[in-house]
């Protein structure tokens, strides 16, 4: 008897799976632990159990499993718990399925549910999935908005919106001046290294637009298998980029 209570005692809780979850590379080993912490008898607390859902959600977004991380992102959204984040899953997987209204949709709702200091992200990741998809006019409105509401990233948000204005015949005077901004600035770094690119592009800087893309591109093939499969279209369009600038 006392050794049964003692195998009892020594069961993962689902606060353990959670950080295994957390803690792996594997996308299989993080959906076993997510699913190990979900069927636990023991009390299941809505953070917990949402946190649990987006490891089970990140899983299956790793393994290309796109419907079924919306379910599962949806799932994680009646908790109620983080719903801003949520809708920006739903998106994110809607995405590669090709419904850009869906992902629309929830991007909005993402906007106008999330605490003001995220707000501003929300609605640049809408104004870039409906630049990509060549819906400009749209892209420029949700960027507008995304300019009023940015603080620390705004170099990025001004930059992405002068990338919309110039693709839609807009003159766009102090390019050089955004772009020397956000070169500058943290938010340069990473996804702005593809806004660099495109900026430079457009303003001649055929070298400067030569480093920053391929600087996107080998950060983004380099880094985790879920960021390169959510940055498919900008990896793809940043190579269309590169192979069209006339390079001397």
């Amino acid at each position: 008897m006392k050794r049964e209570r003692s195998r009892a005692v020594e069961l993962p809780t689902p606060e353990d799976m959670l950080q295994r979850a957390m803690a792996t590379r594997s996308a299989a080993a993080r959906a076993r632990y997510a699913r190990q912490g979900l069927a636990t008898d023991a009390r299941l607390d809505r953070v917990t159990q949402a946190m649990l859902l987006r490891q089970l959600y990140l899983a299956h977004f790793e393994q290309r499993h796109f419907r079924r991380a919306v379910e599962i992102a949806e799932q994680a959204l009646a908790l109620d718990t983080l719903p801003d984040v949520c809708h920006q899953d739903a998106a994110r997987a809607l995405v590669p399925l090709g419904d850009i209204d869906g992902a629309s949709d929830h991007l909005r709702l993402a906007a106008r549910c999330a605490p003001a200091r995220r707000r501003s992200f929300h609605l640049w990741t809408l104004g870039s999935v409906l630049f990509l998809a060549e819906r400009l006019d749209e892209a420029e409105g949700a960027l507008v908005r995304a300019v009023r509401w940015s603080t620390t990233d705004r170099p990025l948000v001004a930059g992405h919106l002068a990338v919309v204005r110039i693709e839609r015949g807009e003159p766009v005077p102090n390019l050089d001046d955004l772009i020397d901004r956000l070169d500058a600035a943290p938010c340069g770094q990473g996804y702005g290294r593809f806004v660099l690119g495109l900026m430079c592009a457009h303003a001649g800087r055929v070298r400067d637009a030569e480093r920053h893309l391929r600087s996107f591109i080998d950060r983004t093939r380099a880094g985790r298998a879920a960021v390169a499969i959510a940055l498919a279209a900008e990896l793809a369009t940043a190579e269309q980029r590169l192979a069209s600038l006339k390079i001397n």
